[in-house]
């Protein structure tokens, strides 16, 4: 709301609270969904590397004009047919490392919650029931209304698409917060004190967030289209129903490009993680890829930088494995320590100063160049290359995509007679038995690996 950086104090001392708007759940997430829930994983990575401890709750959408018209299509009960797509969600979330919220509460399941805080608006006046039954709020009696997007009052909905039917409310830029049951809503309504029906979509955030975080809490998440109107309406109806501040600090993630073009099914730009996957892509390449913008500036995705993600987390592989086969006399190691040190700090740095991935990505490369240079020079010993790979590590807690253990368990993998010969091939080059050494290397080759010579005397292992 403060439209600049600031410093962030938290309610309770190393605690926070923070909301995300989750998907509403009619179809898969597209990649623009996730490059959202991508950097709000990144927020809480980066709060807990601070040492908070972090709540975070994300709510699903499950009803809504969407879900009800996409489960009629298919002849489904609402339920059975949102549950499909939340089972998917989560199934997603986990392929990209995003890790779990501590809440994902279901709108369907918290309608009781919904009626509550809308009886709430009538108390305090904020509230009317139309000619038809639905409710809305009266945005008129809220004067802050437009202080999030910072929008001119006389023009503040101009440009938001309001249905023909709800022109029975006093203005067209009330919003509404119950929707009377009409006939295309089939059996999907609910009681309440203003007739049947089911709620609107902002009251849904509003009351789920306050069971869940309080009245007051540290942080709300979103993209950039949330700003306006959901996020001014959660704003409205939750201050004006407890009298006190909704959100102390806002964070919008800017939107996903794809080739420099807005992501549209008509373009054959849209993609969803499945899409990606049947193409050959990994989460952890798609992870690598949408943390490569800053969350307020747009991302433009291609598969060129898909390619590039491929390589560059090839690079770190190797670097890994080459470090874990280190075996110098320990000359470089306190160079090694202390290089880890500062690239830690840089990290951390850059990660403090509003999620700057750029200047993190930096220090990132930058251990990465000394490693291999350190390495090259064959003074490191196994606990030298400890204090780097501790470092990368340290990195992969907010990262989440370098995988150091994963690399090492995968070179691990290697048949234990695959091994044996190339520790012979070692002895062999040691001997200065050059035949035997490339009698060696070839049948490793003839069935199926590579040997590489690395620093110090050692080697690796590779799938051809």
């Amino acid at each position: 709301m403060a439209r600049k950086v600031q410093e962030f104090e938290s309610i309770n001392p190393d605690k926070v609270g923070l909301y995300t708007c989750g998907p509403t759940v009619y179809n898969y997430a597209h990649i623009g969904n996730f490059r959202a829930y991508t950097f709000e994983d990144i927020l809480c990575r980066t709060l807990r590397l601070a040492g908070y401890e972090v709540k975070q709750v994300m709510n699903l959408t499950d009803v809504d004009d969407k879900t009800i018209r996409d489960s009629q299509k298919e002849n489904l009960p609402l339920k059975e047919f949102t549950a499909r797509y939340i089972k998917a969600f989560f199934e997603d979330l986990a392929k990209l490392r995003i890790h779990p919220a501590a809440v994902y509460p279901a709108a369907t399941e918290h309608i009781a919650e919904m009626i509550e805080l809308i009886g709430k608006l009538f108390e305090k006046g904020y509230a009317y029931c139309a000619e038809d039954k639905s409710v809305y709020f009266a945005i008129d009696k809220f004067p802050a209304y437009g202080k999030l997007a910072n929008i001119d009052r006389e023009n503040q909905r101009a440009g938001v698409r309001i249905k023909t039917d709800e022109y029975a409310k006093d203005s067209v830029a009330d919003f509404a917060l119950w929707k009377a049951w009409d006939e295309k809503d089939g059996d999907v309504v609910w009681d309440s004190p203003w007739g049947k029906g089911r709620p609107g979509w902002h009251i849904e955030c509003s009351a789920m967030a306050m069971k869940y975080l309080g009245a007051t809490f540290d942080i709300h998440t979103g993209g950039i289209d949330n700003m306006f109107p959901h996020h001014e309406d959660e704003i409205a109806q939750s201050e004006g129903a407890n009298e006190c501040k909704y959100v102390n600090y806002w964070l919008h993630c800017a939107h996903l490009m794809v080739n420099g073009e807005k992501m549209s099914k008509s373009l054959g730009n849209f993609f969803t993680l499945r899409d990606l996957e049947a193409q050959g892509r990994s989460g952890r390449e798609i992870r690598y890829v949408l943390m490569g913008t800053h969350y307020r500036k747009k991302l433009n995705f291609t598969f060129d930088a898909l390619d590039q993600a491929r390589e560059a987390l090839r690079k770190f592989d190797d670097c890994f494995v080459r470090l874990s086969a280190a075996g110098g006399d320990g000359s470089a190691d306190s160079a090694a320590q202390e290089t880890a040190a500062k690239a830690i700090e840089a990290f951390k740095s850059a990660m403090f100063d509003d999620l700057n991935t750029a200047e993190a990505s930096a220090a990132i490369y930058s251990l990465l160049h000394e490693a291999n240079k350190l390495l090259a020079a064959e003074g490191l010993s196994g606990q030298g290359a400890g204090y780097l790979l501790d470092a990368f590590r340290t990195f992969d807690k907010v990262w989440a995509c370098l995988d150091v253990d994963a690399a090492l368990q995968a070179d691990n993998s290697i048949p234990s007679e695959i091994e044996a010969m190339a520790a012979a091939r070692v002895e062999a080059r040691k001997n200065k038995n050059w035949a035997e050494s490339d009698r060696l290397r070839d049948e490793i080759k003839s069935l199926g690996y590579v040997v590489e010579d690395v620093p110090g005397g050692g080697y690796r292992l590779k799938k051809l």
